[in-house]
């Protein structure tokens, strides 16, 4: 049984992280969300990534601590390196990444969260937050570079140094969490967030521009104006050789919906 669960279907990936009860991640986990990750991104047929948690509780409660308390500091730094190196690849496929917090979302499940593009809470899921600091050590599976560029230096130094956990609806007004939306069971929530990536994929919108907008920003907000602009233009000049370019562009001119396929 794979820890980080993979299905597509209908142009959508999703891809539970399955540790049950708390879905704690181990290296074995990142190892098959690593792999789940390059699956999406390679197959041309998926075009927006979704990821939660196995059951109604968690999305993700962060690292075994039982597991990080039984072996070696060098194993410890090595683990922490190759998580940043998997949610690096996630952060940087081109594809969109929604998140799809079905549960209580703290720790590296945070961190992980923070990884994808987008973040949707189910309404009641859970708890939210860096508590790291509870445990003498650091969000370090990029959350202390990842929150503080989503909610500023001084929030997310109060979040991280106090530890707190807080509800969805806070997470939405810090601008951590994009969307909330109310389900019964985390079946409900992730078929409604399924449906809410839908319109990010072919027919109706261009997968592609939506991949290197993501890889605009994402890659073009860490590096100087200048060099985030030719990036964009970069970009630019891959998507007015694509298929989708000439359809938007004859479909704006026909005055008639585009049909979009992805390339």
């Amino acid at each position: 049984m794979a820890l980080a669960e993979y299905g597509a279907e209908g142009g959508i990936a999703t891809i539970t992280l399955n540790n049950a009860p708390a879905n704690l991640y181990t290296h074995e986990m990142m190892l098959d969300l690593d792999k789940a990750i390059l699956r999406a991104r390679f197959d041309d047929n998926v075009h927006v990534i979704v990821i939660t948690g196995q059951g109604d509780k968690f999305f993700c409660a962060g690292a075994d601590i039982k597991m990080l308390s039984s072996v070696t500091p060098k194993f410890k730094y090595f683990f922490c390196l190759h998580a940043n190196e998997t949610l690096s690849r996630l952060e940087q496929t081109p594809k969109l990444v929604i998140a799809a917090c079905n549960g209580h979302t703290v720790g590296g499940g945070l961190e992980i969260a923070m990884a994808a593009d987008l973040r949707i809470a189910r309404k009641g899921g859970g708890k939210i937050g860096l508590p790291e600091v509870t445990l003498g050590v650091l969000p370090g599976t990029g959350g202390t570079q990842r929150l503080v560029r989503i909610v500023g230096k001084s929030k997310a130094i109060e979040m991280m140094t106090t530890g707190r956990t807080f509800a969805a609806e806070e997470a939405l007004q810090l601008g951590i969490i994009d969307q909330i939306i109310e389900a019964p069971d985390t079946k409900t929530f992730l078929s409604k967030v399924v449906d809410y990536a839908k319109q990010f994929a072919p027919p109706g919108k261009a997968s592609k521009a939506v991949g290197l907008i993501k890889r605009s920003v994402q890659s073009g907000g860490e590096v100087s104006f200048e060099y985030g602009l030719a990036m964009e233009r970069e970009f630019q000049a891959q998507l007015f050789s694509s298929e989708d370019a000439k359809e938007g562009l004859h479909a704006y001119v026909e005055k008639r919906p585009p049909n979009f396929k992805g390339t």
